[in-house]
Protein backbone atom coordinates (compact mmCIF):
# COMPACT_ATOMS: atom_id res chain seq x y z
CA UNK A 1 0.00 0.00 0.00
CA UNK A 2 1.91 3.17 -1.17
CA UNK A 3 0.90 6.62 -0.50
CA UNK A 4 1.67 10.32 -0.91
CA UNK A 5 1.52 13.24 0.93
CA UNK A 6 2.27 16.75 -0.54
CA UNK A 7 3.36 18.87 1.98
CA UNK A 8 4.48 23.00 1.94
CA UNK A 9 8.64 24.16 1.97
CA UNK A 10 8.33 24.05 6.16
CA UNK A 11 7.57 20.06 5.33
CA UNK A 12 11.37 19.40 3.42
CA UNK A 13 13.32 17.20 5.69
CA UNK A 14 16.77 18.47 6.84
CA UNK A 15 19.62 16.40 6.43
CA UNK A 16 22.69 17.32 8.79
CA UNK A 17 25.55 15.93 6.76
CA UNK A 18 29.19 15.50 7.40
CA UNK A 19 29.68 18.19 5.02
CA UNK A 20 27.14 20.67 5.40
CA UNK A 21 22.94 20.80 5.83
CA UNK A 22 20.95 20.43 3.43
CA UNK A 23 17.10 19.43 2.56
CA UNK A 24 14.86 17.31 0.94
CA UNK A 25 11.76 17.97 -1.28
CA UNK A 26 11.12 14.04 -2.10
CA UNK A 27 11.27 11.74 0.76
CA UNK A 28 10.12 8.23 -0.19
CA UNK A 29 9.81 5.31 3.60
CA UNK A 30 9.84 1.97 3.13
CA UNK A 31 7.92 -0.51 5.92
CA UNK A 32 8.02 -3.55 6.56
CA UNK A 33 6.51 -5.09 9.16
CA UNK A 34 6.94 -8.50 10.21
CA UNK A 35 3.44 -10.09 9.37
CA UNK A 36 3.79 -9.40 6.02
CA UNK A 37 5.78 -12.79 6.16
CA UNK A 38 3.62 -14.60 8.62
CA UNK A 39 6.13 -13.92 11.44
CA UNK A 40 4.85 -12.88 14.72
CA UNK A 41 7.42 -10.17 16.42
CA UNK A 42 6.90 -6.60 17.85
CA UNK A 43 7.11 -3.59 15.28
CA UNK A 44 10.47 -1.16 15.70
CA UNK A 45 12.31 0.82 13.78
CA UNK A 46 13.54 0.87 10.49
CA UNK A 47 16.51 -1.60 10.08
CA UNK A 48 19.21 -1.66 7.18
CA UNK A 49 16.98 -3.49 4.98
CA UNK A 50 14.40 -1.34 4.63
CA UNK A 51 16.56 1.77 4.79
CA UNK A 52 18.32 0.09 1.59
CA UNK A 53 14.90 -0.39 0.22
CA UNK A 54 13.36 2.67 0.72
CA UNK A 55 16.85 4.01 -0.55
CA UNK A 56 16.66 2.55 -4.52
CA UNK A 57 12.77 3.45 -4.56
CA UNK A 58 13.55 6.74 -3.80
CA UNK A 59 16.21 7.09 -6.05
CA UNK A 60 13.88 5.20 -8.88
CA UNK A 61 11.38 7.76 -8.61
CA UNK A 62 13.45 10.94 -8.33
CA UNK A 63 14.65 10.94 -11.67
CA UNK A 64 10.79 11.45 -13.04
CA UNK A 65 10.29 14.25 -10.35
CA UNK A 66 9.36 17.67 -11.42
CA UNK A 67 12.10 20.35 -10.97
CA UNK A 68 11.07 22.76 -7.59
CA UNK A 69 10.36 25.60 -10.20
CA UNK A 70 7.82 23.50 -12.15
CA UNK A 71 6.34 21.84 -8.76
CA UNK A 72 6.93 23.72 -5.10
CA UNK A 73 5.51 21.24 -2.93
CA UNK A 74 7.06 18.84 -0.81
CA UNK A 75 6.53 15.35 -1.57
CA UNK A 76 6.72 11.90 0.85
CA UNK A 77 5.72 8.67 -0.51
CA UNK A 78 4.78 6.05 2.34
CA UNK A 79 5.76 2.29 1.48
CA UNK A 80 3.78 -0.21 3.96
CA UNK A 81 4.52 -3.45 2.92
CA UNK A 82 0.89 -5.69 3.78
CA UNK A 83 2.60 -8.99 2.16
CA UNK A 84 6.02 -10.15 0.65
CA UNK A 85 7.02 -13.25 -1.47
CA UNK A 86 8.64 -11.14 -4.22
CA UNK A 87 10.38 -7.94 -4.65
CA UNK A 88 8.65 -5.58 -2.64
CA UNK A 89 11.05 -2.68 -3.01
CA UNK A 90 10.21 -2.81 -7.32
CA UNK A 91 6.24 -3.32 -5.81
CA UNK A 92 7.13 0.32 -4.32
CA UNK A 93 8.61 2.00 -7.10
CA UNK A 94 5.59 0.55 -9.12
CA UNK A 95 3.01 1.87 -6.57
CA UNK A 96 4.93 5.25 -5.66
CA UNK A 97 4.97 5.87 -9.59
CA UNK A 98 0.77 5.42 -9.33
CA UNK A 99 0.19 7.43 -6.10
CA UNK A 100 2.46 9.99 -7.55
CA UNK A 101 0.46 9.75 -10.90
CA UNK A 102 -2.87 9.94 -8.80
CA UNK A 103 -1.59 12.75 -6.29
CA UNK A 104 -1.40 15.15 -9.62
CA UNK A 105 2.37 15.40 -9.30
CA UNK A 106 3.65 15.98 -12.72
CA UNK A 107 5.86 13.15 -13.41
CA UNK A 108 7.62 12.68 -16.71
CA UNK A 109 6.83 9.15 -17.24
CA UNK A 110 5.23 5.84 -15.05
CA UNK A 111 8.30 4.12 -13.50
CA UNK A 112 8.11 0.02 -13.11
CA UNK A 113 10.75 -1.87 -11.60
CA UNK A 114 11.59 -6.01 -11.52
CA UNK A 115 13.72 -8.52 -10.45
CA UNK A 116 15.77 -11.00 -12.29
CA UNK A 117 16.84 -14.30 -10.26
CA UNK A 118 19.55 -16.66 -11.40
CA UNK A 119 20.60 -20.33 -10.63
CA UNK A 120 23.78 -21.23 -11.99
CA UNK A 121 25.73 -24.19 -11.94
CA UNK A 122 28.83 -25.00 -13.62
CA UNK A 123 28.77 -23.64 -17.08
CA UNK A 124 24.79 -23.83 -17.34
CA UNK A 125 22.50 -21.20 -15.80
CA UNK A 126 18.62 -20.32 -15.74
CA UNK A 127 17.71 -16.72 -15.93
CA UNK A 128 13.92 -16.24 -14.67
CA UNK A 129 11.60 -12.86 -13.99
CA UNK A 130 9.95 -11.59 -10.81
CA UNK A 131 11.95 -13.99 -8.47
CA UNK A 132 9.63 -15.42 -5.26
CA UNK A 133 11.07 -15.87 -1.92
CA UNK A 134 12.58 -18.32 -1.97
CA UNK A 135 14.41 -18.27 -5.21
CA UNK A 136 15.94 -15.20 -4.13
CA UNK A 137 17.07 -17.14 -0.99
CA UNK A 138 18.23 -20.54 -3.22
CA UNK A 139 19.53 -18.73 -5.73
CA UNK A 140 22.27 -16.68 -7.04
CA UNK A 141 21.67 -13.51 -7.83
CA UNK A 142 18.73 -10.84 -7.39
CA UNK A 143 19.04 -8.08 -10.30
CA UNK A 144 16.71 -5.04 -9.20
CA UNK A 145 15.86 -2.86 -12.50
CA UNK A 146 13.58 -0.07 -11.91
CA UNK A 147 12.77 2.51 -15.23
CA UNK A 148 10.81 3.94 -17.52
CA UNK A 149 9.94 3.42 -21.17
CA UNK A 150 12.54 5.39 -22.17
CA UNK A 151 15.24 4.38 -19.47
CA UNK A 152 16.53 2.80 -16.78
CA UNK A 153 16.22 5.10 -13.20
CA UNK A 154 17.29 2.02 -10.75
CA UNK A 155 19.69 -0.72 -10.29
CA UNK A 156 21.04 -2.41 -7.42
CA UNK A 157 22.53 -6.27 -8.03
CA UNK A 158 22.56 -8.98 -4.98
CA UNK A 159 25.05 -11.46 -6.51
CA UNK A 160 26.55 -14.87 -4.67
CA UNK A 161 28.63 -16.36 -7.72
CA UNK A 162 31.80 -14.81 -7.68
CA UNK A 163 30.88 -13.08 -10.96
CA UNK A 164 29.06 -12.29 -13.55
CA UNK A 165 29.77 -12.57 -17.04
CA UNK A 166 28.53 -9.92 -19.90
CA UNK A 167 26.24 -12.05 -21.97
CA UNK A 168 24.68 -12.95 -18.90
CA UNK A 169 24.08 -9.56 -17.48
CA UNK A 170 23.11 -8.45 -21.55
CA UNK A 171 20.72 -11.06 -20.67
CA UNK A 172 19.64 -10.01 -17.80
CA UNK A 173 18.43 -6.40 -18.70
CA UNK A 174 17.06 -7.52 -22.08
CA UNK A 175 14.46 -9.46 -19.84
CA UNK A 176 14.11 -6.67 -17.30
CA UNK A 177 13.13 -4.46 -20.57
CA UNK A 178 10.82 -6.94 -21.60
CA UNK A 179 9.20 -7.40 -18.25
CA UNK A 180 9.01 -3.27 -17.13
CA UNK A 181 6.89 -2.68 -20.43
CA UNK A 182 4.38 -5.50 -20.13
CA UNK A 183 4.25 -4.10 -16.42
CA UNK A 184 4.14 -0.58 -17.96
CA UNK A 185 1.20 -1.58 -20.09
CA UNK A 186 -0.50 -3.25 -17.10
CA UNK A 187 -0.56 0.46 -15.13
CA UNK A 188 -1.24 2.07 -17.57
CA UNK A 189 -4.76 0.77 -17.59
CA UNK A 190 -5.15 2.15 -14.02
CA UNK A 191 -3.82 5.54 -14.82
CA UNK A 192 -1.96 6.57 -17.31
CA UNK A 193 -1.01 9.82 -16.83
CA UNK A 194 -0.67 12.37 -13.58
CA UNK A 195 -4.30 13.89 -12.62
CA UNK A 196 -4.84 17.37 -14.22
CA UNK A 197 -5.40 18.60 -10.92
CA UNK A 198 -3.96 18.00 -7.31
CA UNK A 199 -6.07 16.51 -5.01
CA UNK A 200 -8.95 18.72 -3.18
CA UNK A 201 -7.41 17.73 0.11
CA UNK A 202 -3.39 18.83 -0.56
CA UNK A 203 -3.11 22.68 -0.06
CA UNK A 204 -2.74 25.47 -2.75
CA UNK A 205 0.24 26.34 -3.63
CA UNK A 206 1.95 30.01 -5.46
CA UNK A 207 4.89 31.41 -5.59
CA UNK A 208 6.17 35.46 -5.66
CA UNK A 209 9.24 36.71 -6.14
CA UNK A 210 9.96 40.08 -4.18
CA UNK A 211 12.96 42.24 -3.72
CA UNK A 212 14.93 40.24 -0.84
CA UNK A 213 15.79 43.57 0.62
CA UNK A 214 11.78 43.02 1.61
CA UNK A 215 12.21 40.10 3.23
CA UNK A 216 12.53 42.04 6.59
CA UNK A 217 9.45 44.60 6.05
CA UNK A 218 7.48 41.20 5.05
CA UNK A 219 8.88 39.44 8.52
CA UNK A 220 7.88 42.53 10.91
CA UNK A 221 9.44 42.73 14.25
CA UNK A 222 9.94 39.32 15.66
CA UNK A 223 7.68 37.75 13.14
CA UNK A 224 4.78 40.06 13.83
CA UNK A 225 3.82 41.12 10.65
CA UNK A 226 3.94 37.77 8.41
CA UNK A 227 2.33 35.73 11.39
CA UNK A 228 -0.59 38.42 11.37
CA UNK A 229 -0.93 37.53 7.77
CA UNK A 230 -1.10 33.83 8.12
CA UNK A 231 -3.87 34.33 11.32
CA UNK A 232 -6.14 36.13 8.85
CA UNK A 233 -5.72 34.28 5.76
CA UNK A 234 -5.31 31.14 7.51
CA UNK A 235 -2.40 30.29 4.22
CA UNK A 236 1.18 29.56 5.53
CA UNK A 237 3.62 31.84 4.21
CA UNK A 238 7.58 30.49 3.59
CA UNK A 239 10.47 32.75 2.61
CA UNK A 240 14.06 32.03 1.21
CA UNK A 241 17.14 33.78 0.92
CA UNK A 242 16.63 34.93 -2.96
CA UNK A 243 13.24 36.48 -2.48
CA UNK A 244 11.02 33.64 -3.36
CA UNK A 245 7.79 33.93 -1.09
CA UNK A 246 5.77 30.13 -0.97
CA UNK A 247 2.11 30.51 0.10
CA UNK A 248 -0.27 27.38 1.09
CA UNK A 249 -3.65 27.18 1.68
CA UNK A 250 -6.42 25.30 1.65
CA UNK A 251 -8.86 27.73 1.06
CA UNK A 252 -8.71 29.67 -2.61
CA UNK A 253 -9.94 32.99 -0.89
CA UNK A 254 -7.46 32.50 1.31
CA UNK A 255 -4.82 32.31 -0.98
CA UNK A 256 -5.68 34.92 -2.96
CA UNK A 257 -6.11 37.37 0.06
CA UNK A 258 -2.66 36.67 1.37
CA UNK A 259 -1.32 37.12 -1.93
CA UNK A 260 -2.72 40.35 -2.38
CA UNK A 261 -1.19 41.41 1.32
CA UNK A 262 2.22 39.93 0.40
CA UNK A 263 2.04 41.97 -3.11
CA UNK A 264 0.92 44.98 -1.60
CA UNK A 265 3.53 45.24 1.32
CA UNK A 266 6.47 44.21 -0.64
CA UNK A 267 6.06 46.37 -4.32
CA UNK A 268 7.64 48.98 -4.64
CA UNK A 269 5.94 52.43 -5.12
CA UNK A 270 5.61 53.93 -8.70
CA UNK A 271 4.95 57.30 -10.15
CA UNK A 272 1.63 57.45 -11.89
CA UNK A 273 -0.03 53.85 -10.15
CA UNK A 274 -3.12 54.43 -7.91
CA UNK A 275 -3.03 53.07 -4.25
CA UNK A 276 -5.36 52.45 -1.27
CA UNK A 277 -3.67 54.38 1.48
CA UNK A 278 -4.79 55.23 5.80
CA UNK A 279 -4.69 58.65 6.42
CA UNK A 280 -2.00 59.18 10.03
CA UNK A 281 -1.88 62.37 10.18
CA UNK A 282 -3.50 65.75 9.06
CA UNK A 283 -1.94 69.25 8.96
CA UNK A 284 -3.14 72.42 7.89
CA UNK A 285 -1.59 71.87 4.47
CA UNK A 286 -2.84 68.74 3.40
CA UNK A 287 -2.78 64.54 4.59
CA UNK A 288 0.16 62.22 5.45
CA UNK A 289 -0.99 59.36 4.18
CA UNK A 290 0.30 55.53 4.47
CA UNK A 291 0.90 53.55 1.56
CA UNK A 292 0.72 49.88 1.23
CA UNK A 293 4.67 49.48 1.63
CA UNK A 294 4.73 51.54 4.99
CA UNK A 295 6.05 54.85 3.44
CA UNK A 296 3.77 57.97 4.19
CA UNK A 297 3.34 60.61 1.26
CA UNK A 298 1.54 63.94 1.06
CA UNK A 299 -1.74 64.83 -0.27
CA UNK A 300 -1.63 68.77 -0.40
CA UNK A 301 -4.87 70.09 0.38
CA UNK A 302 -5.33 71.10 -3.13
CA UNK A 303 -4.97 67.36 -4.62
CA UNK A 304 -7.63 66.25 -2.07
CA UNK A 305 -10.96 67.50 -4.46
CA UNK A 306 -11.60 69.36 -7.53
CA UNK A 307 -13.36 71.68 -5.67
CA UNK A 308 -12.14 74.52 -3.10
CA UNK A 309 -11.49 72.80 0.31
CA UNK A 310 -11.25 75.33 3.59
CA UNK A 311 -10.51 72.40 6.13
CA UNK A 312 -8.59 69.22 5.21
CA UNK A 313 -11.19 67.18 7.54
CA UNK A 314 -14.12 68.66 5.29
CA UNK A 315 -12.90 65.46 3.15
CA UNK A 316 -10.79 62.94 5.27
CA UNK A 317 -10.29 62.04 8.63
CA UNK A 318 -7.46 60.04 10.39
CA UNK A 319 -8.00 56.16 9.50
CA UNK A 320 -9.80 56.82 6.58
CA UNK A 321 -8.80 54.55 3.57
CA UNK A 322 -9.04 56.67 0.37
CA UNK A 323 -7.81 56.27 -3.15
CA UNK A 324 -4.26 58.27 -4.03
CA UNK A 325 -2.23 58.45 -7.34
CA UNK A 326 1.74 58.79 -6.98
CA UNK A 327 2.47 61.95 -9.02
CA UNK A 328 6.00 62.79 -7.26
CA UNK A 329 9.12 61.21 -5.74
CA UNK A 330 11.63 64.28 -5.34
CA UNK A 331 15.11 63.50 -4.89
CA UNK A 332 14.92 63.00 -1.33
CA UNK A 333 12.22 60.05 -1.18
CA UNK A 334 9.81 62.37 -0.99
CA UNK A 335 6.57 61.09 -1.85
CA UNK A 336 3.53 63.37 -3.10
CA UNK A 337 -0.03 62.06 -3.79
CA UNK A 338 -3.09 63.23 -5.27
CA UNK A 339 -6.51 62.26 -4.39
CA UNK A 340 -8.31 64.21 -6.93
CA UNK A 341 -6.24 62.55 -9.75
CA UNK A 342 -6.91 58.79 -8.24
CA UNK A 343 -10.94 59.49 -7.89
CA UNK A 344 -10.73 61.05 -11.39
CA UNK A 345 -9.02 57.46 -12.68
CA UNK A 346 -11.41 55.45 -10.90
CA UNK A 347 -14.93 56.85 -10.39
CA UNK A 348 -14.93 59.47 -12.81
CA UNK A 349 -14.64 62.31 -10.08
CA UNK A 350 -17.33 60.79 -7.82
CA UNK A 351 -15.81 60.17 -4.29
CA UNK A 352 -16.89 56.92 -3.04
CA UNK A 353 -17.67 56.43 1.03
CA UNK A 354 -14.60 56.59 2.70
CA UNK A 355 -12.94 53.55 4.44
CA UNK A 356 -12.80 54.22 8.13
CA UNK A 357 -10.15 52.43 9.56
CA UNK A 358 -10.56 53.51 13.29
Amino acid sequence: MVSATLGTASDEQLIDDLMEEYSKKFLLHYNFPPFSVGEVKRIGAPGRREIGHGALAERSLEAVMPSPDEFPYTVRIVSDILESNGSSSMATVCGGSLCLMDAGVPIKGAVAGISIGLVEEGSKYVLFTDILGEEDHFGDMDFKVAGTRTGITGVQLDLKTKGLKVKLLREALDMAHKARLHILDVMDHCIAKPRPDISPNAPRMSRISINPEKIGKLIGPGGKTIRAIQADTGAQIDIEDDGTVFIACTNAEGMRKAEEIVRRLTEDITIGKIYEGKVVSIKDFGAFIELPDGQDGMCHISELADTYIKHVTDVVKMGDVVPVKVILIDDTGRIKLSRKQALRETTGGTPPPAKTGE
